[in-house]
């Protein structure tokens, strides 16, 4: 058994704190939500007030939070002490599974690491339904005995744990994957918006795409109308299993790298557009196939 702090109880953080309460550890939750906390404290989890409560003699720290300025502010604190740097034992194993920029990841895993941490970030993918069935994919950036140290816990919360190579390369790994996401998807709802112009059957499009080039992950698996894949937000009316407020963060993620190193995303540039007018209009609580709803004018 291992002690676990888990800062960050939100969609994501609850069900993921979940699976390591399964798996036999002892957990204590933090989380500016007290909702989110009494659902934390059903589960089994141990909710705490602050994070020198949360950390004390915790062998392991995991955070789930929103922003790179919350990661840092929770790991490093500000001038009065506060952070968990200030309050955590030596040696204590630090995972960060927010989705931040690279270089926020980066700078916190060197400074936490001078103080004798081990640092890792693991960003995740597989939305709201993967962190509930515990079937997540971790993208881990750190250094090897970093990784070996935090694959253990990953594994009782996913089901694929890939390391990507040193500090901040689980961020780049899940800035690639989301804005090939957000591009394959609008691609699989445009064929779609396109059959129904067209007259040609929805099931008949994918029972044809899905044997053929055509076939993708945002076909086979998150098919964006209703029918073909009973398992896909498009059943449920776009109940979110990722945002269109998230992809729309991921992407300006992966389009501000891409500023930064030179690189050409005009298809990374035209996803991150439609998904930031859908987010402006009000949509940024669907799911983010429902992309398919804007393209066939259906919003």
């Amino acid at each position: 058994m291992t002690t676990i702090a888990f800062i960050g109880l939100g969609r994501m953080g609850l069900p993921m704190a979940r699976n390591l309460i399964k798996a036999g550890h002892r957990v204590r939750g933090l989380d500016l939500s007290a909702d989110a906390l009494a659902r934390f404290e059903a589960a089994g989890g141990q909710p705490v007030r602050d994070l020198a409560e949360a950390v004390r003699d915790a062998e392991a720290v995991v955070t789930m939070l929103p922003q790179g300025s919350h990661v840092r502010a929770v790991y490093l604190g500000a001038d009065d002490g506060d952070g968990v740097i200030h309050h955590a034992a030596e040696r204590t194993q630090f995972i960060d599974c927010s989705t931040i920029d690279v270089e926020t990841a980066a700078d916190v895993a060197a400074q936490t690491t001078a103080r004798g941490f081990d640092f890792v970030d693991a960003p995740v993918s597989g939305g709201v339904g993967g962190a509930e069935a515990g079937t997540l994919t971790f993208m881990v950036g750190g250094t090897d005995l970093a990784f070996s140290r935090a694959k253990p816990l990953l594994e009782s919360m996913g089901r694929n744990v890939v390391h990507a190579g040193a500090a901040g390369t689980g961020q780049a790994a899940k800035m690639c994957n989301n804005m090939l996401l957000a591009i394959s998807m609008i691609g699989t709802a445009e064929a779609f918006a396109l059959a129904d112009k067209l007259g040609l059957d929805r099931q008949r499009l994918f029972d044809i795409a899905s044997t053929a080039s055509g076939q993708c992950w945002s076909l086979t698996s998150y098919c964006p109308v209703p029918g073909p894949v009973p398992a896909s937000p498009a059943n449920r009316d776009y109940a979110p299993g990722f945002a269109i407020d998230l992809m729309s963060k991921d992407l300006h993620l992966a389009l501000d790298a891409a500023d930064r190193t030179g690189a050409e995303t005009p298809l990374g540039s035209a996803a991150r557009g439609l998904y930031d007018q859908m987010r402006d209009e009000g949509h940024g609580g669907l799911d983010f196939s429902a992309i398919f709803k804007k393209l066939s004018k259906d919003l």
